[in-house]
């Protein structure tokens, strides 16, 4: 289709060549400036073998200063020219150091065509199975495997073959059907938009031909879907406006749209220029439906239903882009679309050896890592298995805290229907059983390192509850590990499941009427806001037992300072794992103070 971007990957082990073949492509096709073609004739890189006078290509894409000192390529770098069928090609060119993974991962996430460069002098590499197995992760349709510098290899024909053979044994294991090897010198031109005329024994197409060729599957039997972008108004007009991602629409068609599993009929279909009969694939339209449905921006529209549920529980493979690992049981927020929604990775199935694909146990995610996960949502969400449709499989997971970033996600399926469980509403409520009970039903949760002084300002306050006639209970930390919590240990992980579990304990006990003091450790700041986060405004009182871990480490009420000390609890917190100061509580208590004063102070707040 004329005007269709098309989006080019280039990936490979560092000094493979890739910028120096993308530009290499990019002048041949008259796709750089004149003056910037000029520069690359002057500018060199630090160890550069190119004669004065000749264009160094690299030059053309490295952006950054810092790959200019390295000599290698960093982020992603991207660049467009246009093909001869009149298609826009999006040029990622991706960092081939196995520390910018991530980097090369999210480039491969939109990629419709996988360029992997393999040095013919070194053959297929680790990096080069990371990036096959990569792009087969990522749903890229078509890889093209340039095997590149035959010009320092004589251009023999035994060399690509006996390379080809080791590419594909390779991809046996991967779920790339559509792979093109082509043979070239991206210094000397080579195939890689006109035919080599130092290999008469290749025949197949250039690296022009391989990516002009590629055309994007189309289903014609698949039935329409689209995502809602916009709500349309105007005098005696309304309808919903988005890009038909799949499939087709025709007037007159039911349609079904989600969450809400609301039903229309598409009376007409607008366009910018006119009103039309039937809505391809790629097309911008707006959908006037009957009745007009309570719509909005983010909702789906599906012709058929029966591939589409609204589900909170899903199976994915996880990027981890965060220097912090991966932490399951930890709440983040995931974003897919316009959607965003509290989400928990509940279970690490595995983590993928990118190099091998193989499957290897493990309880959290480092940087670059890919895992298998089990994930949680808030909310139900509208999802596709990513290998299906990539706009309807993606996700993204942002820390609640410092909102950055943390992963990528591809949904693999989804792992329990939203509608098989709801939320069942009674008559009786919180209100009416905090009313019948004189109270606010409330938490209160204390917060402070071991020998702080928690359970002690917790018993006094809950004696001074009860002869109050209030209605009061402790969740102590110790008591529960002794049976709720006795199978999780003291790694960040069960840390924070640890936290999740009494906090939804102390809601249900909130929702009772009752007055609930926590009194937990509760090291890590992101855990507590989680636990913050479920309950209504002003339930939650956050309140930091401040006492120096001098004076805990004195008072040592349990022996697990010295047992800390003997090295018999490694993650010991305030020793061997930190604990994160509360960044806006509502007290702060002073742990030395005397507990009566504590108390009262507590109260004053509470009541």
């Amino acid at each position: 289709m004329a005007g269709a971007i098309v989006r080019l990957l280039t990936c490979g082990s560092v000094d493979d060549g890739k910028s120096t073949l993308i530009g290499r492509l990019l002048v041949e096709t008259d796709s750089i400036p004149h003056d910037t073609i000029g520069a690359a004739r002057k500018v060199r890189r630090s160890g550069s073998t190119i004669p004065a006078g000749e264009i160094d290509f690299s030059l053309l894409t490295d952006g950054l200063e810092a790959e200019r000192e390295q000599g290698i390529t960093i982020d992603v770098a991207y660049r467009s020219m246009s093909l001869l069928d009149g298609k826009r090609l999006i040029i990622s060119d991706a960092p081939g150091h196995e520390q910018y993974t991530r980097n090369m991962v999210v480039a491969a996430s939109r990629a419709d065509i996988g360029l992997v460069l393999i040095d013919a002098m070194k053959g297929v590499r680790t990096q080069t199975l990371r990036h096959l197995t990569i792009c087969s992760l990522m749903g890229v349709s078509r890889v093209i495997i340039a095997i590149n510098k035959l010009d320092a290899m004589d251009y023999k024909q035994e060399v690509f073959d006996a390379i080809s053979a080791d590419i594909q044994r390779a991809v046996e294991r991967l779920d790339v059907k559509d792979i093109h090897i082509i043979p070239c010198s991206a210094l000397a031109g080579d195939n890689i938009v006109y035919p080599s005329t130092q290999m008469p024994w290749y025949t197949g197409q250039t690296l022009q031909d391989a990516i002009q060729s590629w055309q994007k599957a189309k289903d014609p039997t698949a039935s329409g879907l689209m995502r809602i972008q916009m709500i349309a108004r105007a005098d005696n007009f309304r309808g919903v406006s988005g890009t038909v991602r799949r499939g087709t629409f025709s007037q007159g068609e039911e349609v079904t749209i989600f969450p809400s599993n609301q039903k229309a009929t598409i009376s007409s279909i607008v366009t910018f220029e006119n009103a039309i009969k039937k809505a391809d694939t790629d097309d911008a339209v707006t959908l006037v439906l009957t009745p007009e449905v309570d719509a909005t921006r983010g909702d789906v529209i599906a012709a058929s239903k029966d591939d589409l549920v609204a589900a909170d529980r899903f199976a994915a493979h996880v990027v981890w882009l965060n220097e912090d690992p991966l932490i399951h049981s930890r709440s983040y927020l995931m974003i897919s679309g316009p959607s965003t929604t509290p989400a928990i990775i509940t279970k690490i199935r595995h983590k993928i050896d990118v190099n091998t694909g193989e499957h290897i146990s493990s309880d959290t995610l480092k940087m670059n890592e890919i895992g298998d996960v089990e994930i949680a949502s808030d909310i139900p969400l509208v999802m596709r298995p990513y290998s299906d449709d990539r706009e309807f499989g993606n996700f993204i997971l942002v820390d609640r805290l410092t909102l950055k970033t943390v992963g990528a996600g591809m949904i693999r399926h989804s792992l329990r229907r939203a509608s098989n469980v709801t939320h069942q509403n009674y008559e009786v409520d919180k209100v009416q059983r905090s009313a019948q009970k004189n109270q606010k039903s409330r938490v209160v949760w204390l917060t402070g390192l071991s020998g702080s002084g928690k359970s002690t300002i917790a018993n006094a306050l809950e004696k001074r509850l009860f002869a109050q006639g209030a209605h009061a209970y402790v969740l102590d930390g110790d008591n529960l590990r002794l049976g709720l919590n006795m199978d999780l240990g003291f790694t960040p992980e069960d840390r924070a499941e640890n936290v999740r579990r009494v906090s939804e304990v102390a809601k249900l006990m909130v929702d009772s009427g009752l007055i609930v003091i926590s009194a937990l450790v509760s090291p890590f700041e992101v855990d507590r806001q989680r636990a913050k986060s479920i309950f209504e405004e002003g339930e939650f009182l956050e309140i930091f037992i401040d006492t120096p871990v001098e004076i805990c480490r004195a008072r040592d009420p349990k022996g697990l300072y010295k047992k800390s000390a003997a090295g018999e609890i490694p993650n010991f917190t305030g020793v061997g794992q930190d604990y994160e100061r509360p960044s806006h509580p509502d007290l702060v208590i002073d742990g030395t103070a005397p507990i009566d004063e504590s108390v009262e102070k507590i109260l004053k707040i509470l009541l």
